[in-house]
């Protein structure tokens, strides 16, 4: 069944606004995939605050030269999916090849990330990034290090002279 030119356009106009939103892109060749396969990898990535697309690669190609992004023509050939991370990038691509593994046929062709284009090695490091709730954490351990090592060093001349304090009164009323 054709698709209208006007469906055309709202689905354009959906993808163009989605990869204005995205704070990366991963694209995915499908080939020889199962709806069953996609539908689990569709799922895995909504869990992340992603979505999971399949693209026409001229309705790809029309939505990233909206947006000004230019990718290598070998990243729309064949059977294109197109990963959207929303929120973020690190968790979603951990999910999209956690997704893939034992299923050959699935395979990144590359990416889009804050303005450069990512090749399938450097999808694969993004996925290998803790999430952004545990970089938060780390950071966070990070700028508390000084501030606790600050108050411990200044508590400590007033923690010395209360155990020399509280020594003399142990030792004073053995005295008398």
């Amino acid at each position: 069944m054709a698709v209208s030119k006007e469906r055309k356009q709202e689905v354009l106009a959906i993808y163009v606004e989605w990869l204005k939103k995205s704070q990366a892109v991963i694209l995915v060749e499908y080939t020889g995939a199962k709806m069953k396969d996609l539908d689990g990898i569709r799922a895995r990535v909504r869990e992340t605050g992603g979505e999971f697309h399949i693209l026409k690669n001229t309705l790809a190609r029309r939505a990233f030269a909206a947006n000004g992004m230019e990718l290598p023509e070998e990243y729309l050939v064949k059977s294109t999916a197109v990963s959207f991370a929303f929120s973020d990038p690190a968790s979603t691509a951990k999910a999209l090849t956690e997704s893939m593994k034992g299923r050959d046929y699935i395979k990144v062709k590359g990416g889009f990330m804050s303005g450069q284009i990512l090749n399938a090695a450097q999808v694969k490091a993004l996925s290998d990034m803790p999430p952004l709730p545990v970089v938060r954490a780390q950071l966070l351990g990070v700028l508390q290090a000084p501030a606790a090592k600050l108050v411990r060093t200044i508590a400590e001349p007033a923690r010395g002279l209360a155990a020399v304090i509280k020594a003399f009164t142990e030792k004073a009323p053995a005295a008398a």
